[in-house]
């Protein structure tokens, strides 16, 4: 008998009670009471209502990752990351919003994408799904064109780190972001042909 293959798949649970227990300027926190099988006692779980997000491994021709560097107040770190921004338009395809937020977070604009990674940052403590695309045959947007930043984003910091030398930091710990960590391990399958990208208008 062949095993079912390895893959995330739906479940429907009963569910008995849901709350948001906490409206926040980005995300609310939802408190939900359920039952995975009948019989069961009931769980009661809080996590992160979050509207989804999409991050960028974009990719020169000299094979250096674009990373910008960027506050985070609940670590209290400057971290390296991979651009990346939120599904907060709505209507906005996948697609759409990582050529928005790599023009926005990086000044840049990417004739070819296609899809390295899907995945949930946290599952056990938020609804985030998080799309990861590789980005290749960069342009640079003209200065009087670029986005104006604010917040921690007026402080972005970009620059341009070898392949191999991004795989090395985040080896050493150097770097912890989960999708520049994420990301650039999949980059660096794709661009050694150890593994194929997916094409940009995959399915989630």
């Amino acid at each position: 008998m062949t095993p079912d293959p390895i893959q995330d798949t739906d479940r429907t649970v009963t569910l008995q009670h849901r709350e948001t227990t906490f409206s926040g300027a980005i995300w609310d926190i939802q408190r939900d009471t359920f039952t995975i099988n009948d019989g069961d006692e009931p769980l009661t779980r809080e996590y992160i209502k979050h509207p989804g997000a999409v991050a960028i491994v974009a990719v020169d021709d000299q094979r250096r990752v674009a990373m910008i560097r960027q506050y985070r107040h609940p670590v209290g770190q400057e971290c390296w990351e991979i651009p990346a921004g939120l599904l907060d338009v709505e209507g906005e395809s996948l697609l759409s919003t990582a050529q928005r937020e790599l023009a926005e977070e990086a000044d840049l604009t990417a004739a070819t994408w296609s899809v390295l990674i899907d995945h949930y940052p946290s599952a056990g403590s938020s609804s985030e799904t998080l799309r990861i695309y590789l980005a290749q045959d960069l342009q640079p947007i003209p200065e009087a064109q670029r986005h104006q930043r604010v917040g921690e984003e007026a402080h972005l910091v970009l620059r341009w780190v070898p392949l191999d030398e991004a795989l090395g930091a985040v080896m050493a710990g150097a770097v912890k972001n989960v999708n520049a960590v994420a990301g650039i391990m999949a980059a660096h399958l794709v661009l050694t042909e150890a593994h194929k990208p997916r094409p940009a208008d995959s399915p989630a």
